[in-house]
């Protein structure tokens, strides 16, 4: 236990809370949310609440940051409320969001104005792993800002993978996991509409499924929620479907300017989107398969 090792959390949502529960556990935690019943929440899992976000940065020796994209990035390092300023030198910021690289390096060169370095750290894995430290996370950073954010990454990661020593490696191979897993989900919901067209029994198929050469961890997770997409009130909202069509247009971002084709990954770009324009938006990103069939052929 170091409780003289002080993390700020901005941001108490569904994986902000948890790990910063996780991380109270062995650290002194500062959290600051615009929701006031997820600071109600925090200060019950014994997190000290700030009522703004510089109150809650000031003097940490970590930020933990997940934000949705490198414009909201910047905003909140760098907007007119942002906490960069109030950063103590020689601290870090852990970004764990999936953002791409692009925005890495100006983040890093303004960080750097104020003595603060970054710590590119994406994770995957939801809320419950969240809150267990049974996270996926893949660094790039410095040796130096490794082992200042190490009493925070340590206590989330089941798995940490240090995959190089500049910020942006980290985003580099997130992008090429959030291919596989955006290309996973979408050819999981394409074979269990098929299953359905054909007069199977999704549930059996799916069991089948995992027991063979097809199975999968992401078959697995997604397949049940793939299955209650289409009851009255869905699936769990555990990672919303607009979350993959960003990820996925990062990922062909990426490809892009790496002159690299990737056609399996634009195809499962396309139901995202078809998905968020059918407003499936806010829905857990299993209902894609709402996308490849809009109604079940043979429900029960």
């Amino acid at each position: 236990m170091n409780k003289n090792y002080t993390v700020t959390v901005l941001g108490l949502g569904a994986m902000g809370l948890p790990m910063a529960t996780r991380l109270a556990s062995e650290l002194t935690v500062h959290g600051f949310d615009i929701a006031e019943p997820r600071l109600e929440l925090a200060k019950e899992a014994g997190i000290h609440t700030f009522d703004s976000a510089q109150a809650a940065a000031r003097g940490a020796d970590a930020l933990l940051l997940a934000v949705r994209n490198g414009e909201q990035l910047n905003e909140v390092l760098f907007g007119a409320n942002g906490v960069a300023p109030v950063l103590a030198k020689g601290s870090v910021v852990i970004l764990t969001s999936t953002v791409g690289t692009e925005a890495i390096p100006a983040t890093v060169a303004r960080l750097a104005d104020f003595g603060v370095e970054l710590v590119d750290a994406p994770l995957s894995g939801g809320p419950v792993r969240a809150g267990q430290g049974d996270l996926l996370i893949v660094v790039g950073a410095s040796p130096e800002a490794q082992r200042q954010a190490a009493p925070v990454l340590e206590l989330l990661a089941s798995t940490l993978s240090i995959v190089g020593d500049k910020p942006g490696d980290g985003q580099a191979l997130k992008t090429v996991n959030q291919l596989l897993c955006g290309v996973h989900i979408a050819a999981a919901a394409e074979a269990l509409a098929l299953a359905d067209a054909l007069g199977l029994d999704q549930a059996k198929t799916l069991s089948a499924l995992e027991a063979g050469a097809a199975g999968s961890f992401m078959l697995s997770n997604r397949g049940p929620r793939i299955l209650e997409a289409y009851s009255e009130e869905g699936a769990e909202v555990l990672s919303r479907l607009d979350i993959f069509v960003k990820d996925m247009g990062i990922v062909g971002k990426a490809a892009r300017a790496a002159g690299l084709a990737a056609p399996v990954a634009a195809a499962a770009e396309q139901l995202f989107l078809l998905g968020q324009a059918q407003g499936l938006a806010a829905e857990d990103d299993s209902a894609v398969i709402k996308v490849v069939a809009p109604t079940q052929r043979h429900a029960g």
